[in-house]
């Protein structure tokens, strides 16, 4: 008789890697003090009072508890685009703006809509977990981008327009990086938009943690003023870090009203519509709570610098990346894999990290720290256990 089997694309992929790290964190005996968790990017400090209140206040309207439009709540399409529009000083409207239940899925809806099964899209090596094995779960091949570990893990140029040149359907990109931290230039940017529009490709770019860039930064990147735009880009969007409410799963596309269109009929099917009061609730907290997202931008950089200086003082230990929430750390046991490096830390040194081979092949040197989950005191101890 014939064994029933599940789907052969999600079988082979290896079980979530948060959950596996963590999981060694349970031999910890705590014999060097507290456990200090910089595995996933999640908030070091609590959301506002007043967005916990705006989020109850919605959360306890009737008119939640119905199905809301498929694109996103209007408020928060048309605050949003404001938003962008400020961020970049290009005009950007509603039409413009897909509400999502969080990045992820905004990158998965956008990776259904631009590539089928058997097509390829780009990411680049390291890559975000997540994005690999979205593309692989759908069937969609994966080529890879070469990034320069000696410029800090930026994209290479010439790899790319190989890999574009060879038919890739997107180039998926994430700055601020994640896992590396590092931040892409916007000339960088603007040559890997006109690589896409080249070849005919979509350049996808993931800016999750576009928040903590500093102040002094400026806009990330021009391309929201180039000509037609909307045919070659599409900007992703996380409400998650900014305003400490992962669990409440709300991210954001921008792009052209025509990809939009194709976005919306995956929405249909995968949940019809974004979690609704937490809409509602953003809308109003965007310009609200502008000044304190600034003084967390700070916090996060202090947090940045407390890590520089506990790596400055570890012989072997190099910073190969930092920026924005995480650090691609070189560590010194070149005779042994990144997987068993972070397992041994977090079983003996109560330090939860990701190694590097979870972001792809090459990376075995590496861990990703995600150092925003720590304060800096925190951040300070690492030295000591390290060593």
């Amino acid at each position: 008789m014939p064994v029933a089997t599940p789907n052969g694309l999600v079988a082979r992929l290896s079980p979530p890697p948060i959950p596996s790290v963590i999981a060694w964190s349970r031999e910890y005996t705590g014999a060097k003090g507290p456990l200090i968790d910089l595995s996933q990017a999640v908030p070091g400090y609590p959301a506002h009072p007043e967005m916990l209140r705006l989020l109850g206040e919605a959360a306890a309207s009737q008119t939640m508890t119905g199905y809301g439009p498929i694109e996103g709540e209007t408020v928060l399409r048309e605050a949003y685009a404001r938003h962008v529009s400020e961020v970049y000083g290009a005009p950007v409207v509603l039409e413009n703006i897909h509400i999502t239940s969080g990045c992820n899925q905004a990158f998965m809806c956008a990776a259904i809509a631009l590539a089928g099964a058997g097509e390829t899209v780009a990411l680049t090596n390291p890559f975000y977990f997540n994005h690999d094995t979205t593309l692989a779960m759908l069937g969609i091949n994966r080529m890879l981008v070469g990034c320069d570990a000696a410029s800090g893990f930026l994209p290479d140029r010439a790899s790319a327009e190989q890999v574009l040149s060879a038919g890739a359907r997107a180039l998926a990109i994430v700055t601020p990086n994640n896992p590396t931290g590092a931040v892409y230039p916007p000339a960088l940017l603007h040559d890997l938009f006109l690589l896409c529009r080249k070849y005919g490709a979509w350049l996808i770019l993931d800016e999750t943690y576009r928040d903590f860039l500093a102040e002094s930064y400026g806009p990330p990147h021009g391309l929201l003023s180039e000509p037609g735009w909307e045919e070659t880009l599409v900007l992703l969007y996380s409400f998650s870090k900014s305003f400490c409410i992962p669990g409440h799963r709300l991210g954001a596309i921008t792009a052209g009203p025509r990809l939009l269109a194709e976005i919306t009929k995956v929405m249909d099917n995968m949940q019809i519509c974004a979690p609704r009061s937490a809409q509602h609730a953003v809308a109003k907290a965007l310009p609200v709570l502008a000044g304190w997202r600034a003084e967390n931008r700070l916090e996060i950089a202090r947090r940045a610098d407390a890590l520089k200086a506990v790596m400055a003082g570890l012989p072997g230990w190099d910073i190969a990346a930092i920026g924005a929430y995480f650090a691609f750390i070189r560590h010194p046991f070149a005779d042994q894999p990144s997987v068993a490096v972070a397992e041994r830390l977090a079983k003996q040194a109560g330090i939860i990290s990701i190694p590097g081979a979870y972001f792809g092949a090459g990376q075995e040197r590496y861990l990703r720290l995600a150092f925003a989950n720590a304060d800096a005191a925190s951040i300070g101890l690492l030295g000591e256990r390290l060593r």
